[in-house]
C-alpha cells in the first residue's frame, strides 16, 4: 500500500460541550482502537469483551447516527468506526452513552444500559489502519456520504479511488458487501465508474433511489432532503 502523505478535510469544528469533552476523556479510551505499530496485525475479536459473529466497518461515520443504531440492532456484530473529525467522534460517544440534554449516563462502562459493548472507534484516517487489518475480516463496509470534493483538481482526494477500493476488496469476506450512499449525483456517477473499473464487485441493488430495508438515516441525509437533494444508495458484493 502506498504511503499516506496527507489527510484532506476538517479535524475540528465548534468547541465541544462540557459533557462531550468528558466523554472524549473517559469513554473514548474504553472504545478506542489504537494506531498499531509497524507490521502489527489487529485481531478484531480481541478488541471486544465477548466473541462477535461478524465485523462491520464504517469509514467516515460523520455524526455516528447510522453506526450507533446499527450497533444497537446487531449486538452480535463488532463495529469499527473511523472518523477524523473530533466533533463527529464526540457525537457518536454521546449516542453510545445515551446522554440526554447534556447529562452523561454514569453507568459502570459509560455505555447506555440498552447496549452491548460492540463499538470501537478509530478517531483518524482509516487508511492508517488498512495495513494492520487481516484479509477478509469484514462482512460489510460502509462509505456513507463521503466528501464529494466537487472540483476537478481535487478528484484525487475522493475516498473511492482505486487504491482504497483495492483495500476494501481485500478486507471484505467472499460475497461481503460494500454499501455507499451519496446525494451528489455527479459523485455517484464517478463512484460507479471507479467501482466498475476494478471488476471486483457486482451491484446487488436495482433501485438505487430506495433505501435498504435496514437503513438508518443520518443528520447529513436529513439536511440534504430538506434542501431538495435526492439520496442514492448502492450495494456492491465482492466477487470471489
Amino acid at each position: 500500500m502506498e504511503q499516506i502523505t496527507r489527510f484532506y478535510g476538517r479535524r475540528k469544528g465548534k468547541k465541544l460541550k462540557n459533557s462531550r469533552m468528558l466523554l472524549m476523556e473517559y469513554l473514548l479510551p474504553k472504545v478506542l482502537v489504537y494506531k498499531p505499530k509497524e507490521k502489527e496485525i489487529i485481531n478484531l475479536q480481541n478488541l471486544f469483551p465477548e466473541p462477535k459473529k461478524n465485523f462491520w466497518l464504517e469509514i467516515g461515520f460523520g455524526g455516528g447516527e447510522h453506526l450507533a443504531q446499527q450497533a444497537l440492532l446487531n449486538p452480535d456484530v463488532g463495529f469499527i468506526g473511523a472518523e477524523p473529525f473530533v466533533n463527529g467522534v464526540a457525537s457518536l460517544l454521546a449516542l453510545l452513552n445515551g446522554n440526554q440534554d447534556g447529562e452523561i449516563q454514569k453507568t459502570q462502562n459509560l455505555l447506555d444500559p440498552s447496549r452491548t459493548d460492540n463499538v470501537r472507534i478509530f478517531p483518524d484516517d482509516i487508511r492508517l489502519l488498512f495495513p494492520s487489518f487481516q484479509d477478509e475480516c469484514f462482512e460489510k463496509i460502509f462509505v456513507l456520504y463521503p466528501d464529494p470534493w466537487p472540483k476537478t483538481r481535487h478528484e484525487e482526494r475522493r475516498f473511492l479511488i482505486q487504491t482504497n477500493l483495492k483495500e476494501i476488496y481485500r478486507l471484505l469476506r467472499p460475497k461481503g458487501e460494500l454499501r455507499i450512499a451519496t446525494d451528489v449525483h455527479d459523485y455517484a456517477l464517478w463512484a460507479v465508474t471507479q467501482i466498475e473499473k476494478t471488476k471486483s464487485f457486482v451491484s446487488k441493488k436495482k433501485d438505487i433511489y430506495k433505501a435498504p430495508e435496514d437503513w438508518v438515516s443520518t443528520r447529513y441525509e436529513k439536511k440534504g432532503l430538506k434542501a431538495g437533494r435526492v439520496p442514492i444508495y448502492f450495494i456492491y458484493e465482492k466477487i470471489g
